[in-house]
């Protein structure tokens, strides 16, 4: 049998970490000064939420509670840079830059749980397919921002 508690565990770190990846691009929708960027950056926080929804409902099923809140460092990190955009103003460029650091993390986060012997084949599944959204986002946005060397 799987052990259903540490399937929940990895599901629930990574519920986590994708609610925050959803906020921050909220935020960074609000913050955008281009139309086009709100819209790009509401897209992935919209796709976000799906893949959180998709991998909540999987911990109901291995019997856990999902998480339903970002963590508290991400809180703090959005606070400290809205404050730093009341101050200094960013750009749409220092915005995409900051979307794609997040990007990193949270890519970094899915390879390190695929990776995870001991997730049952079901765990495994769903963070695969949330991984491919996760992965194509982070492609989106290193495109962006590679895009945008050498504006301001």
């Amino acid at each position: 049998m799987a052990d259903t508690d540490h399937d929940v565990s990895v599901l629930n770190s990574l519920i986590t970490t994708t609610i925050d990846s959803a906020n921050g691009f909220e935020e960074a929708a609000k913050d955008a000064r281009s139309d086009q960027f709100k819209s790009m950056f509401q897209q992935f926080a919209t796709e976000r939420r799906q893949c959180v929804n998709q991998l909540q409902q999987v911990v109901r099923q291995l019997g856990g509670d999902p998480e339903d809140d970002g963590s508290t460092a991400a809180a703090m990190h959005r606070a400290w840079l809205n404050l730093k955009d009341a101050v200094a103003g960013d750009s749409d460029k220092q915005i995409v830059e900051e979307v794609e650091n997040g990007e990193d993390y949270i890519k970094g986060k899915y390879e390190t749980a695929l990776q995870d012997d001991r997730l049952s084949v079901q765990a495994k599944s769903i963070i695969e397919e949330a991984f491919r959204s996760v992965r194509e986002g982070h492609d989106r946005a290193s495109q962006l921002k590679h895009s945008m060397k050498g504006t301001t």
